[in-house]
């Protein structure tokens, strides 16, 4: 192949996470390793639930992205991973346990997603609407522009969490370099 045409790293890296890393979500014949059941291990009496949608640029929610979720409270350290295109509306979805306040911090959860397009994973994070007074003094929330802040906030009903994320756009989701 002439080494004018040849192929772009973002033509080359897929995304193939459904094989290797979602892989029961998409009924392949063996079992993903972790899913978006981030309690199924543990003894967890008042769990939660947490969806949402990734959308592009143009606001289409993507059938294609991996999100991963990493909570670490001091009492409890939990992971989960869930591939967005087999849930209606392309969403996804975990049940997990509300983390709890480190060192005066907010509750938080690390997001980690992977998507077609991208050549590295990004990095967010998940804080929860009825935390107001703990969001108020975050010194990484309140790092972000105030105007910004909604897109880290999940909003809560009942037991449940939802939260968008925004690749671009007005409704950009505030992503993290680590």
């Amino acid at each position: 192949m002439d080494k004018k045409h040849l192929q772009t790293p973002s033509q080359t890296i897929g995304p193939f996470f459904a094989y290797g890393l979602t892989p029961t979500q998409y009924d392949y014949e063996f079992k993903s390793w972790v899913d978006n059941n981030m309690v199924a291990d543990i003894d967890a009496p008042e769990t939660i639930e947490i969806s949402g949608t990734v959308f592009d640029g143009e606001g289409q929610a993507i059938d294609d992205a991996m999100v991963e979720l990493w909570q670490d409270d001091g009492e409890h350290k939990l992971y989960g991973r869930f591939g967005t295109g087999t849930e209606e509306n392309n969403r996804f979805i975990f049940k997990t346990i509300k983390p709890k306040s480190v060192n005066g911090q907010a509750p938080f959860i690390n997001v980690i997603l992977f998507m077609r397009g991208q050549l590295l994973h990004t990095y967010t994070r998940i804080y929860f609407a009825d935390e107001s007074s703990l969001n108020a003094s975050d010194k990484v929330l309140n790092s972000v522009d105030a105007k910004r802040r909604n897109t880290l906030i999940a909003e809560k009903v009942g037991q449940k969490y939802s939260i968008d994320i925004h690749m671009q756009g007005q409704k950009e989701t505030v992503f993290f370099d680590l």
